[in-house]
């Protein structure tokens, strides 16, 4: 689930300033490496390295990349190790020219079609699938164009994908066929912007146009913006999740409010059952929306029952069990005097592994709470994701094979309710055959290739840096 973004702007502006700004308002969507390349017209200068947008980008850096076209990225593994030869944008020479890409997302067939440009010749630099497609767009025809390259490209792959490509004269914006990634597409003046989400374009002060519509590439450059179709759109399938836990409350998705759409989720959750309690508290801060709605609907008193360590990433995307352990010890402290003796809901947005979930559960019991009432935002958590959520295997998710009952007792709780399929199409308001749900059981949108995660471990993590 990484951000991604990218700028074209035929006048001078300060390109890589404007995705600093960008890549920071998307970096809930990746905590493990950022990275830019920019474009003066002429030669692309690019600078990544392991760690947060703030810690890996400083004046000096920024100032030595000029430029007015850009593309950024913040990332979270899913396809390949946490090491700084996997972090992105990637940047190679081709016969079209240098290009630069960064991209969101898990393709399906990736095994299949790295053994078969290895067979052709092509050499891997890194284990993610996102080397695949750039291999596979720099090998087209020499007889055709590069937009034609691209276009053959994503007839080829499969998966949940958003992509940003950029040439010293272009950038190009891709969706997968099905929307199951989402990209956004934004304008400030001649400036145009694509990113995962709308709430970049409110950090730069660009205004949203619209989402990239499911199997379209859109080019943009000196003459403007122009659309071309690469695939019909069968059916849609959405991540759902998207509205549940990953985009930012103040993104807009769709047309719709993130915030809204949270806040809906907990009043349909409040009129599922009633609960006796005396507090309804958020699980900061995803839950915070939903938590909101829940209080409204059930006329309980909504507080905050649990403070958040502003300077510790979200515990779910940590890339190891042992860091999200130690995440969760260190990123939620209790407010004893607010739980004390007090019935407590505690509202989440999902329980994945159910490791935040146990834990917290017990930091209230220990601060005096008589009751810890767990209410989950999803259905059950009980399927691997393919699309892009490092989720490979039913081991690692407490849902699958077990009862809502045994993951009460499993997490601690006195009583655990889940949203249900219908109150979420109806909080979301999009019909469940335009969303994906694989995730909560619902079926895979694709057909998945078998073992497609399985990719060498050839590299052991380092903190480093590229500057070119």
């Amino acid at each position: 689930m990484c951000g991604i973004f990218g700028m074209f702007s035929r006048e001078p502006v300060d390109a890589a300033g404007l995705t600093y700004l960008g890549l920071y308002a998307l970096q809930h969507r990746g905590q493990e490496s950022a990275g830019m390349v920019v474009s003066d017209g002429e030669r692309m200068r690019i600078h990544k390295a392991m760690g947060l947008v703030s810690n890996v980008f400083d004046e000096g850096v920024l100032k030595a990349l000029p430029g007015r076209i850009s593309v950024g990225h913040v990332r979270y593994s899913t396809t390949g190790a946490t090491h700084l030869a996997n972090a992105q944008p990637l940047l190679v020479f081709s016969r079209y020219g240098q290009l630069a890409l960064a991209h969101n997302g898990n393709l399906t067939n990736t095994n299949l079609l790295r053994k078969e440009l290895m067979e052709q010749g092509s050499a891997f630099h890194t284990t993610t699938d996102s080397e695949v497609i750039i291999n596979l767009i720099a090998a087209g025809d020499g007889g055709h164009s590069l937009e034609d390259a691209v276009m053959r490209t994503m007839s080829r792959i499969a998966g949940g994908f958003a992509i940003v490509l950029m040439t010293n004269d272009a950038l190009i914006g891709i969706r997968d066929p099905l929307g199951i990634r989402p990209l956004t597409i934004g304008r400030m003046g001649d400036a145009w912007f694509l990113a995962s989400e709308s709430a970049a374009f409110d950090t730069i002060g660009a205004d949203l146009v619209r989402d990239v519509l499911p199997g379209e590439m859109v080019v943009i450059d000196k003459s403007g913006l122009r659309s071309r179709r690469f695939a019909p759109a069968p059916k849609e399938a959405f991540c759902v999740f998207e509205f549940i836990y990953f985009a930012r409350a103040d993104s807009v998705i769709d047309g719709k409010s993130v915030h809204e759409v949270r806040k809906e989720i907990g009043r349909r959750l409040a009129e599922q059952r009633r609960i006796e309690a005396d507090l309804v508290i958020p699980a900061p801060d995803s839950a915070m929306s939903a938590a909101l709605g829940y209080a409204e609907r059930s006329g309980i008193t909504f507080d905050i029952g649990l403070a958040k360590n502003r300077y510790v990433g979200r515990t779910f995307i940590q890339p190891t069990q042992t860091m999200r352990r130690t995440g969760v010890r260190i990123k939620l402290n209790p407010i004893a005097e607010t739980v004390r003796g007090k019935r407590v809901i505690l509202v989440d947005d999902s329980i994945v592994r159910g490791t935040t979930s146990a834990k917290t559960i017990q930091l209230l019991r220990d601060a005096g709470a008589a009751k810890v009432h767990m209410v989950v935002a999803s259905p059950p958590f009980s399927h691997p994701c393919h699309y892009g959520i490092d989720v490979p295997t039913h081991d690692e998710l407490i849902a699958s094979r077990r009862s809502i009952d045994e993951v009460c007792r499993l997490i601690g709780a006195d009583s655990l309710e889940y949203l249900t399929f219908e109150s979420l199409y109806k909080a979301v308001g999009i019909s469940g055959e335009k969303l994906c749900t694989a995730c909560f059981g619902g079926g895979y949108p694709t057909e998945i290739e078998p073992g497609h995660f399985d990719v060498p471990d050839l590299f052991e993590e380092k903190r480093e840096s590229v500057h070119s």
